[in-house]
């Protein structure tokens, strides 16, 4: 890790030099087992995403498509159900396809998706399978960790990112150097 003088100005080792954004020690904190579990798992392999973005149904026209659309304008594979279920697909097991090629997940927590979390829809199912696998990001999104702690204290012991941090597309560069590759390996 690379420190200056202040936290504003910290930057993790996976973060290139010329990156416009900072991270916290927060951050980097829960950001790195993260970039290591991404880093020991890679395979280049043409059908892996290097995200599945779990969200609330309620989210998927806004906030979601939002997130997903930065992410994908950074240069990240995105595995997003409102992008890759073809209509007649068997949806769950759409989803667990998209999950088993995921290297790393973000869950869009909102207070749609708390909502769908504690009523154990879909979005819960995919909560449950990027928890256990240790690779989930959370990005924040008009609610807190207090919020989040009353319905699912597991996924609020993890920090992640949030949207009254930083704005969205920050957020996208972060997570998009998180999980880059070909420039870092080199650099790294």
């Amino acid at each position: 890790m690379r420190y200056s003088s202040g936290t504003s100005t910290v930057r993790p080792q996976w973060s290139p030099s010329t990156s416009p954004v900072t991270y916290t020690s927060d951050e980097i904190r829960a950001l790195t087992p993260i970039r290591r579990t991404i880093e020991s798992d890679f395979r280049p392999e043409n059908d892996l995403r290097d995200i599945f973005l779990c969200h609330a149904w309620d989210d998927r026209h806004g906030i979601a498509t939002n997130l997903h659309d930065r992410l994908v304008n950074q240069g990240v594979t995105v595995w997003f159900s409102e992008k890759d279920i073809v209509l007649g697909e068997p949806f769950l097991r759409e989803i667990d396809r998209g999950l088993a090629k995921s290297r790393t997940g973000i869950v869009l927590v909102t207070p749609a998706l708390l909502k769908r979390i504690d009523s154990r829809g879909v979005s819960d199912k995919e909560l449950s399978e990027l928890l256990a696998r240790d690779i989930l990001v959370p990005v924040l999104h008009d609610t807190t960790y207090e919020e989040l702690r009353r319905i699912s204290p597991l996924l609020a012991s993890r920090n992640g990112l949030d949207t009254s941090a930083d704005s969205l597309e920050d957020i996208a560069i972060k997570i998009s150097e998180l999980v880059a590759f070909e420039d870092n390996l080199a650099t790294a």
